[in-house]
């Protein structure tokens, strides 16, 4: 007879292996750093205006290639998604006062960006099944002031990009796409990261396409796709012979991208669809395992979407399951699947928006507004973070078939022993 006590209570883990991180780099990546040696230029950028204004062969080949391939005009290349966020709100004309509304669930880069510019942050709240803003949420966020939408593509589901294109159209705002989890993803057929005015994608550890660090923007718009380029090179330095007219925000960065990563990036682009299609056959796996399990809900995929499974993220109903979400991922983690979880706590609560100070010691954009980000503002991003999220990381780990069976095996077991989980947390609280 097969033993299923819990692994938490001294039973054997349903994960008979131990995980092995993903490794998308190899062969292919150090030869082609090799002969960015060999070509002995590890950078082509200068920072004056002329041709090397634009970085050397590779990057421009990466970013002819990334725009071809997302389906954009122009794509700039950076040194991090981060500094693209940053980039984006200067091309766009971010000033002091001017409102840019945010999701509250999202890596901070994706809130702190309009900060540099003396932009305010106003946070909408998310959907309860992708995750992503809430048009209606965005909507209603909307003042005179309001000068930009930032939408997240959270996990690698696409938002409701559409709809918050028409959004941002008929009040004359402009939409960025934070894509740094969604390459690949689509809405309606079209890529996200395209249907922005701007479209931002990662290139760091775990994501899709990893060269170390880097980011690329992605635009169809001409002046802003230059404007990109001077804040990322020592843009004040170029404004006479580029012919630019608006200077706005052109104090520019050096936020440049590497030969060699543009290097690997070549690389891994061409094998960008088996890695994302990895990650889309064990979410689907994991996901078809796990149905119609009381209280637990498998990541949901909108009609007409393409979801890319930056992470596999579920939810957990704690009154379905008897037993707390944290102790039920206990169970999990000691059966050897390592999920987690929570995400991030809504942004507004980080101690800058608290306190009201970002940039300077008077407290800089914040002495502008009178916003309070006191209380729960988003009520689904706070109960999705304090009750219901759970993730594993799709990106972080090499999981084959049988891994994925073992997945399914490891919550499928602590599911049958939930009343054990909760006799035993009732002990512990009691105690």
């Amino acid at each position: 007879m097969t033993d299923t006590s819990l692994a938490l209570f001294g039973g054997p883990p349903a994960v008979t292996r131990p995980l092995e991180p993903y490794r998308s780099v190899g062969t292919e990546e150090a030869e082609a750093l090799r002969a960015v040696i060999d070509d002995n230029c590890l950078s082509g950028f200068y920072g004056s205006w002329g041709a090397e204004f634009l970085g050397g062969p590779r990057i421009r080949a990466f970013e002819e290639r990334w725009a071809e391939r997302f389906g954009g005009r122009f794509a700039i290349s950076s040194n991090s998604a981060t500094s693209s966020l940053f980039s984006a709100m200067a091309a766009i004309g971010i000033s002091p006062g001017d409102e840019v509304i945010v999701p509250p669930t999202t890596m901070s880069a994706s809130v702190m960006a309009p900060l540099l510019y003396g932009g305010i942050p106003v946070f909408a709240d998310i959907e309860d099944e992708t995750f992503c803003l809430d048009p209606e949420a965005v909507e209603a966020a909307i003042t005179p002031r309001t000068k930009a939408i930032i939408v997240v593509n959270l996990f690698g589901h696409p938002a409701q990009l559409a709809r918050l294109r028409d959004i941002a159209d008929r009040h004359g705002l402009y939409l960025v796409e934070d894509n740094a989890q969604g390459p690949l993803a689509e809405e309606y057929g079209r890529p996200a990261g395209s249907v922005g005015h701007i479209g931002i994608f990662s290139l760091n550890y775990h994501k899709h396409i990893h060269t170390g660090e880097g980011g690329m923007c992605l635009t169809d718009d001409e002046t802003l796709a230059g404007r990109l380029r001077m804040v990322r090179n020592h843009g004040e330095n170029c404004i006479d012979d580029s012919g630019v007219n608006d200077i706005t925000n052109l104090v520019g960065f050096n936020f440049r991208m590497t030969e060699m990563s543009a290097a690997i990036g070549l690389v891994q682009l061409d094998r960008i669809d088996a890695h994302v299609e990895k990650r889309i056959a064990l979410a689907e796996a994991l996901s078809g395992g796990l149905r119609n399990l009381e209280g637990i809900t498998p990541p949901a995929v909108r009609s007409d979407c393409r979801h890319v499974y930056y992470t596999w993220t579920f939810k957990l109903d704690e009154a379905a399951l008897g037993v707390d979400r944290e102790t039920f991922l206990q169970a999990l983690r000691a059966e050897g699947f390592p999920a987690y979880g929570g995400y991030v706590e809504p942004l507004y609560r980080l101690p800058l928006f608290q306190r009201r100070q970002a940039i300077g010691r008077d407290g800089f954009p914040f002495t502008l507004t009178d916003r309070s980000y006191e209380g729960e503002l988003c009520p689904v991003a706070e109960r999705l973070y304090r009750h219901e999220f759970a993730l594993f990381e799709t990106c972080a780990f090499d999981v084959d078939d049988e891994l994925a069976r073992q997945f399914v095996a490891s919550v499928r077991k602590v599911h049958e022993n939930r009343d054990a989980l909760a006799r035993a947390a009732a002990v512990r609280n009691r105690n």
